[in-house]
């Protein structure tokens, strides 16, 4: 059945209903109204009732997490609306912001501050006046439709966060398939580095998913640096992983194929194409040790 209408709850607004909301508007394009809900909307399949109703139906489109339990798992309506889209773990494991945003839905403020190891004062201070704005003019509104500015601001979000989950999970595919680990031993040092040959299907975002690729294969401990393609050029882009101190490719930056090495040695461009060179050229920028 094609929705109709995505309802939600009047009063103050908050990332996670703001963000459900603007995943779903996306998805359908159709006028959201902020109210309570009536029995006829929790059992119409066509209209989406997000974090308020008190039920969590998937297959009625009913997203809210308000009944659960007091100790069940820190989840909220935009996990939910995530959850239906197939797109939750992915979005658990690469997007940062999720868990925090499910901790201070469900939990509060005190305890999202602990659990994410900062002060309580530290949330405050990194409010946006982005977020604040966005969400005091959806919270003033009692029905958002498709022509107003806030609606179309949060289509861009939601289609923003399907693009990045599902462009990444292509991607992370693409490197499973294709990424090399390198391993350069030298003067008794071990150097791991992940390499990807250059191809038209990632020409646009050599880099893109690197970082997350890494991460998902368990590697994050043992990979120091990272060799894509370069964007800006024909050669290479030669990056210290996680700002690896055991390399510095400022030490390089003499050599005739290295275009541009920057001087605090976390990154140089190369114009070489060859492996053996590139692998040589990471040799010469491991850190020797001092005895």
């Amino acid at each position: 059945m094609t929705v109709q209408l995505i309802v939600t709850h009047p009063g103050s607004a908050h990332k996670d209903d703001f963000l459900a909301c603007s995943l779903l508007a996306h998805l359908h394009g159709v006028p959201i109204q902020r109210r309570e809900p009536t029995a006829d909307d929790l059992a119409d399949p066509s209209i989406c009732v997000v974090d308020v109703g008190g039920a969590h139906e998937p297959k009625q489109n009913n997203f809210d997490h308000h009944q659960f339990a007091r100790d069940a798992p820190p989840i909220c309506a935009l996990s939910l609306v995530l959850q239906s889209m197939g797109l939750y773990e992915d979005a658990l494991a690469f997007c940062a912001w999720l868990r925090p945003a499910e901790w201070l839905d469900t939990l509060g403020p005190n305890k999202a501050a602990e659990l994410m190891e900062i002060p309580r004062v530290a949330l405050g201070a990194l409010n946006s006046p982005i977020d604040m704005t966005l969400l005091n003019r959806f919270a003033k509104e009692s029905e958002v439709n498709p022509d107003s500015p806030i609606y179309q601001v949060m289509c861009m979000v939601g289609e923003d966060i399907v693009n990045y989950l599902t462009s990444l999970r292509e991607r992370l595919d693409y490197l499973k398939a294709n990424g090399q680990y390198w391993t350069i031993e030298t003067d008794g040092e071990t150097i791991q580095a992940l390499f990807v040959e250059k191809s038209e299907a990632i020409s646009e975002d050599p880099s893109f998913g690197l970082y997350a690729f890494i991460e998902s294969e368990g590697k994050a401990d043992q990979i120091q640096a990272t060799v894509c393609p370069d964007r800006r050029g024909g050669g290479y882009s030669l990056t210290r992983y996680n700002d690896s101190q055991r390399l510095d490719f400022s030490q390089i930056e003499s050599d005739d194929d290295v275009r541009f090495a920057h001087k605090r040695g976390f990154v140089a461009k190369v114009s070489t194409t060859d492996p053996t060179r590139l692998k040589e050229l990471l040799k010469n920028g491991v850190v020797k040790s001092v005895s």
